[in-house]
């Protein structure tokens, strides 16, 4: 497996780039555009035109004895993901790519009412966004079994690190929900999910899922909160339920109405990865050093 192939080469792409070509091996990525594409080939990564909206694009891509990671999200509406199926829909066994992993989300499993979450917890999306996501996963565990071909699937909760805090919504004052309402959230280091792509790529089981996660829940107003502190910020403004539900957009209120522990375990035992940032603390003050 010296070759990968990233669909959706956004920031997770581009670091699980940088780790595969730190190995010594080459990366090539799916581009919608001569913009995108210039700036992945600025980055020694082979740019694949081709458009997750046009399948007629996804022909003969470059997959064949190569690893398929798959991270771009599904469209903004719909009960389903048609790119992911397109994508799947354009692989032969002439071009079968060696192993799939994909990042899915932790929100298939909808409200939990703050209790743990393991692999074993039967899905249960509230949003459309999560039924989306069971949608790709459906697909790909479904073409998994037809083709033989060996699929990861990743759920991934909350991604931090830098560049990925809410410091536009903490320097704006956007209220966050007192602390004895707050549903709980789960997180992980944007640089250790890169990582566990990487380890599953190599040693994931085939038709497996893992719940990604530091192993750390807190509520989403401590995180918010700590945010703040670890970097000199005020704190922002906290609110009931019901004035939240008014003052804040029905996307960050959908969030709000979800709360789950995620459990972690078999992504340590079966991956077998010691994580860079096992908490919060960890990862926010490596996210300060990085600031400078």
């Amino acid at each position: 497996m010296n070759h990968a192939f990233i669909i959706g080469c956004g920031d997770i792409g581009r670091r699980v780039a940088k780790l595969w070509q730190a190995a010594g091996r080459s990366v090539s990525a799916l581009a919608r555009s001569a913009e995108r594409a210039q700036s992945l080939a600025d980055s020694g990564i082979t740019p694949v035109s081709g458009d997750l909206d046009r399948p007629d694009s996804l022909h003969d891509l470059p997959v064949k004895n190569s690893v398929l990671f798959y991270f771009a999200p599904p469209p903004g509406d719909g009960q389903g993901d048609p790119r992911v199926r397109a994508t799947l829909a354009a692989l032969t066994p002439s071009n079968w790519p060696t192993r799939i992993v994909y990042i899915s989300t932790t929100g298939v499993y909808g409200d939990c009412q703050g209790g743990w979450v393991t692999e074993e917890t039967p899905t249960h999306p509230r949003s459309a966004r999560g039924a989306r996501r069971l949608d790709a996963e459906t697909a790909l565990l479904d073409w998994h079994r037809a083709s033989g071909v060996p699929v990861v699937i990743l759920r991934v909760p909350g991604i931090y690190g830098p560049g990925r805090l809410p410091l536009e919504r903490i320097r704006q004052g956007t209220p966050v929900v007192r602390e004895e309402e707050a549903p709980y959230s789960n997180r992980i280091h944007a640089d250790d999910l890169a990582r566990v792509c990487v380890v599953a790529a190599d040693r994931g089981r085939a038709g497996e899922l893992y719940n990604i996660s530091d192993g750390q829940p807190t509520t989403m107003t401590d995180y918010f909160y700590r945010v703040a502190d670890t970097l000199n910020l005020p704190r922002p403004p906290a609110v009931n339920m019901a004035e939240a539900r008014q003052q804040l957009t029905p996307g960050m209120v959908s969030f709000l109405e979800e709360s789950r522990r995620i459990d972690n375990r078999k992504m340590r035992e079966e991956l077998g990865l010691e994580l860079l940032y096992p908490s919060l603390e960890s990862g926010l003050a490596a996210c300060l050093a990085d600031k400078g």
